[in-house]
């Protein structure tokens, strides 16, 4: 019976010993999942925090385009009304509903006698007309001076925008 007694008490060692291999296994398996769902749990985290960044930055970004875009519409508004007030000017020079004329210095200018009499003319200070065809060049180099004072007031608040 010695023989038969070893043969049960190995198959008792080899049984214990199989049940605590299945326990270890039970027990890592658990501790697997708990680790695959805080692992899950960590990259749904991160993706929620990436997606509300992204939602963020997209906000921003129409944000800027909206202003962008006002931008945009009050630099054109500025730049037609000046181009039709340049037009409207160059078209009265050209009617010679209007005539451009400079101040002439005190002592290149001819000496005007005194006025006489109680009823005292105030005189201006003398001016000299201009050539419609002069007026009209110096009415183009303000225009597109003023042109550039805007575009460049565009491009700075452009700038600032970008910046804010």
């Amino acid at each position: 019976m010695s023989a038969g007694r070893s043969i049960g008490l190995w198959l008792l060692l080899l049984t214990v010993a199989a049940l605590t291999w299945q326990a270890q296994a039970w027990r890592y398996g658990q501790r697997l999942a708990v680790q695959e769902g805080d692992y899950a749990r960590e990259r749904q985290q991160r993706a929620e925090a990436a997606n509300a960044r992204l939602q963020d930055e997209r906000l921003q970004r129409l944000a800027l385009e909206q202003r962008l875009h006002s931008l945009e519409q009050t630099h054109s508004k500025e730049l037609t009304d000046a181009q039709q007030a340049q037009a409207r000017l160059r078209d009265r020079l050209a009617t010679a509903d209007l005539r451009l004329s400079v101040l002439i210095a005190s002592d290149a200018a001819p000496s005007v006698p005194a006025a006489s009499g109680a009823g005292g003319v105030v005189h201006d200070p003398p001016r000299a007309r201009l050539d419609p065809a002069h007026a009209q060049r110096i009415v183009a180099v303000v225009a597109d001076g003023d042109e550039g004072l805007i575009a460049l007031r565009a491009c700075q608040a452009y700038v600032r925008a970008l910046a804010f």
